[in-house]
């Protein structure tokens, strides 16, 4: 159930105490779709800084400077949440901030804005990006938008995705693939089940192969992406007294960077190469390139050991493009989407203190 925006108020001040921009930003109701309202408060809030180019795209906000360095870098952020539950407005309690968004990654665009406001002569050039429908179909992404219609905003020697990572860089990301097995049988009533054959029993096959499926694990740039195969879904039958001619089970594959989408289509079809495999959507992962001299300086700065992405993000997006991309932003993955969603203030304080280090050299 959506959140209404109306009578909102949306002054940001971008140069405010870090916690308190965070907290208005998640106080700002941006569902998916419904970004219009914490756009407009974005967009006005950056068109103050006289150091920042702001263009706007939908409801994605770009703000760049241009000061001619050697090197530029993207630093991004969706604005939009997933559905609430029951989990606003924001509070704080002990040191961690309660609320949508706060990690998944409300708290990763106050850094981004922050660091915005207050680094007006960074050693390198940066391109802040601030964007529409994350959490929504593919078709509607925001940064999908830009890419399509203005790529040369998108264009930089490395960019950072501000996605919750537990304050460590995540590098590349895993690809996704989704894919129906139909397992056919034939339909009939169920009072003399034993004059057809029921899909739904020989989906069973298909289920143990699935459990007993073995992970592989694939070492890229001294990361580990330890792939997985998941049942997500199953579908059969037309009515109670109908014995199902037609079993479906959704699968879910999460492939290590190095396969291709073809090769990951490939090696499902070979797992479950008796049935019909209907693949419905696959997208490309993102391998690490963490030895680019942009990254590599980001983690000499850091000072912590990297590790691999689980999980498929948009450094999808600028991999493809060309551009070395890796995750980097406050808050612990594995709270996103949640009711008790939440980021810990002194994590939030940490990435900030580093990406502004880094950015003024």
């Amino acid at each position: 159930m959506s959140v209404p925006t109306s009578g909102i108020q949306t002054a940001l001040d971008l140069g405010s105490d870090l916690v308190e921009l965070t907290r208005a930003l998640v106080d700002i109701p941006s569902e998916s779709g419904e970004e219009a309202t914490l756009a407009d408060g974005v967009e006005r809030a950056l068109r103050t800084l006289s150091h920042l180019r702001v263009e706007r795209i939908g409801n994605s906000v770009i703000a760049r400077t241009e000061l001619g360095r050697a090197e530029r870098v993207v630093i991004a952020g969706h604005l939009d949440t997933v559905p609430p539950c029951d989990n606003l407005p924001s509070r704080l309690a002990g040191g961690l901030l309660h609320g949508l968004g706060a990690c998944d990654m409300k708290g990763g665009v106050a850094v981004a804005l922050h660091t915005a406001a207050t680094v007006a002569t960074p050693v390198r050039d940066v391109t802040y990006v601030f964007y529409e429908c994350e959490e929504t179909s593919d078709d509607r992404n925001g940064l999908g938008r830009i890419a399509s219609e203005r790529p040369d905003l998108l264009d930089a020697d490395l960019a950072i995705l501000m996605e919750p990572s537990d304050g460590t860089v995540e590098g590349g990301c895993q690809g996704f693939l989704t894919a129906d097995i139909v397992v056919r049988g034939r339909r009939a009533h169920t009072a003399r089940p034993w004059m057809g054959v029921n899909a739904a029993h020989l989906a069973g096959d298909v289920l143990r192969r699935l459990t007993e499926h073995i992970a592989e694990e694939v070492v890229i740039d001294e990361l580990v992406y330890r792939e997985a195969l998941s049942a997500v879904g199953v579908r059969s039958g037309v009515a109670g007294n109908v014995v199902p001619d037609v079993c479906v089970v959704t699968v879910n594959l999460r492939y290590a960077p190095s396969r291709t989408p073809a090769e990951a289509e490939a090696y499902v079809r070979g797992l479950f190469s008796e049935y019909e495999v209907e693949v419905t959507e696959v997208l490309p992962g993102a391998l690490p390139g963490l030895d680019r001299p942009a990254a590599a300086s980001l983690l000499a700065r850091l000072g912590t050991e990297p590790q691999a992405k689980l999980g498929w993000t948009d450094v999808a997006r600028f991999a493809a493009a060309g551009v070395p991309a890796l995750n980097f932003g406050p808050g612990d993955p594995s709270l996103a989407h949640t009711p008790g969603e939440y980021v810990e203030v002194s994590q939030l304080r940490e990435v900030h203190r580093s990406l502004r280090d880094w950015l003024i050299g």
